[in-house]
């Protein structure tokens, strides 16, 4: 066991609170790694309001990368030293869902998440919640070695933070969810970090038209640089808007905000036949309201997709290379890196059109900069 430094939930809707934790000495299957960089989330933000219910204690925070620096006895493909990122939905690698492909729907994670002490503790040993079993706030936690890939040495942490979750789940769903053809056309809805990812995804997979749909017109902005062809203030009639630029609606819709109205939004503005797929993480409770007829007459889809739809250690590895390679903006993508001192502040600066993703840097610069 260890003492280390945590970023910690005590309250729901109140700022985070710094301490001092213990982390446990890692099971045989398990990772210990010293956090460098972790990006933050909205979906942080929905259990740090109380939007998604959680116990507290807790130590939120997901989209992590660092160094690894202790394993248990059985892991085999991991060592001190190596650079690496989280694979955030653990699997078992054998049940139905596994088998098919889906190893973000492993019908075992209760029984994989399961270890007999917990891995965060107050000092006066009160157990700590951990959002996803990940609890990336901390300058050290504990992740199985399958929650793990090995980063080439020319990515850097900063930025290899953000393959564990904007990515991979915006990417993914492209790729993996919905499965866009070449030459059809997408609509995404909020371009914050995900929305951004999602138009980088639909580029890659050759769209011929990407319309990017927000409130924000600094992210609007921002949307064409990462590829959308088009843009539609949110404000406005975004069914008419779209239909005016392509018709009667586009192939593919995306949802990346989290809200009822949106999904209604992503699933209006998809022509007969198409697809609209919900990325974003709405509040507990919410239902949809949608019309039966465009299932009926109109053959319409609708979809979710959760962290990619895929098999995440697969699919981050490709993404890492499709960033070496220049076909994957991520450098772009992180508006600012500040100290872990200033987390709350990053929260506070979400809001703001002008960012995209807010990276925390947990270690002290000398340490981080050595290990890049």
């Amino acid at each position: 066991m260890i003492a280390t430094r945590a970023a910690v939930l005590t309250t729901v809707g109140e700022p985070l609170e710094l301490m001092t934790i213990h982390v446990d000495d890692p099971e045989p299957n398990e990772v210990r790694v010293a956090v460098s960089h972790v990006g933050l989330c909205h979906s942080d933000l929905h259990y740090m309001t109380g939007t998604v219910p959680t116990d507290v204690p807790v130590v939120v925070g997901h989209e992590v990368a660092g160094i690894v620096e202790s394993v248990g006895s059985a892991v085999t493909d991991l060592q001190p030293g190596d650079r690496v990122t989280g694979a955030l939905t653990p699997s078992c690698g054998g049940c139905a869902n596994c088998d098919a492909g889906y190893s973000t729907q492993c019908r075992r994670i209760d029984e994989v998440r399961r270890r007999p002490r917990p891995a965060f503790t107050m000092p006066d040993g009160r157990p700590i919640a951990r959002l996803g079993d990940v609890g990336a706030f901390s300058q050290h936690i504990l992740l199985r070695q399958n929650s793990l890939v090995k980063l080439p040495d020319d990515v850097p942490l900063q930025v290899g933070c953000l393959l564990s979750c904007c990515i991979v789940t915006g990417v993914g769903a492209v790729f993996r969810g919905a499965r866009v053809r070449p030459g059809s056309t997408v609509a995404v809805i909020g371009c914050g970090g995900v929305g951004s990812a999602i138009i980088q995804g639909a580029k890659l997979a050759g769209a011929s038209a990407i319309v990017a749909v927000d409130l924000d017109d600094d992210r609007l902005k921002a949307a064409r640089g990462y590829g959308a062809t088009d843009v539609v203030n949110g404000g406005g009639d975004v069914v008419g808007q779209v239909r005016e630029l392509l018709g009667d609606g586009v192939d593919y819709a995306f949802e990346a905000v989290g809200s009822a109205r949106t999904a209604a939004t992503a699933l209006a503005v998809v022509r007969p036949t198409g697809t609209a797929c919900l990325v974003g993480i709405a509040p507990g409770g919410t239902e949809l309201s949608v019309p039966a007829s465009d299932f009926f007459f109109s053959e319409k889809k609708l979809i979710g997709s959760y962290m990619g739809s895929g098999q995440a250690r697969e699919d981050i590895a490709q993404f890492a290379r499709m960033y070496q390679q220049g076909r994957l903006m991520l450098d772009e993508m992180v508006t600012d890196v500040i100290d872990f001192d200033r987390i709350n502040s990053g929260f506070e600066r979400m809001t703001s059109g002008d960012v995209t993703r807010i990276v925390v840097q947990l270690q002290d610069s000398a340490r981080t900069e050595a290990a890049q």
